[in-house]
């Protein structure tokens, strides 16, 4: 086995260490966001917190769909 190979992480080890960085980095600015809540700070409306939250819902349910349908097979029946 060359060196490079022995190095080349399984897709499982790939997909933990790309899966967590990228989870770590979707929490601490979701974190953030949750900074900006303070009212002596900023001035915000209930709308426009809905309509944040509601696409954060939107990309949460988005990406957690992409997980459910990339083990199904794309069939086509005519």
């Amino acid at each position: 086995m060359t060196k490079q190979a022995s190095r080349r992480l399984s897709k499982a080890d790939a997909f933990k260490k790309i899966a967590a960085k990228r989870t770590v980095r979707v929490l601490d600015s979701l974190r953030l966001l949750g900074q900006c809540s303070n009212r002596r700070t900023y001035e915000y409306t209930d709308v426009q917190v809905n309509k944040i939250f509601r696409e954060i819902r939107n990309a949460v349910r988005g990406a957690e769909q992409c997980f459910k349908n990339s083990s199904k097979k794309i069939t086509f029946k005519l």
